[in-house]
């Protein structure tokens, strides 16, 4: 498990170095976990290794993570309370944006496996 928590933590870093170094505007951990992704991808561990192991664990405990998003919520209650308005809109919007997003893609995927299907049939 000590070992699948390194692969996680080094592909972090490497995501910390590569953002902080080309200056660009997306979070290290999220270019890290797209690392991790190539990394899992190429290797294809089994169901006993170390990083799907600790993945695991981290699942388990998921609800941890949301303990300090409460905690500023409960911070910035005040806040929050003086700009309903646009995060109403925002959470609204960006609601609207998903569900179209995945209309748009069920239905191309839809087509797609039509179109496919009559060209094998």
């Amino acid at each position: 498990m000590i070992n699948g928590i390194l692969w996680v933590l080094g592909c972090q870093l490497v995501g910390e170095v590569l953002v902080r170094s080309l200056d660009i505007s997306i979070p290290g951990p999220v270019v890290g976990m797209v690392l991790l992704f190539g990394v899992l991808s190429l290797r294809r561990p089994g169901s006993e290794s170390g990083t799907l192991r600790f993945s695991d664990g981290l699942l388990r405990h998921l609800q941890l993570f949301f303990v300090p998003v409460s905690v500023g919520i409960m911070v910035h209650a005040s806040e929050i309370g003086q700009q309903w308005l646009p995060i109403a809109g925002g959470l609204v919007f960006s609601w609207a944006a998903g569900l179209v997003t995945v209309a748009l893609l069920a239905s191309w995927l839809t087509r797609r496996r039509g179109a496919e299907a009559e060209v094998r049939g």
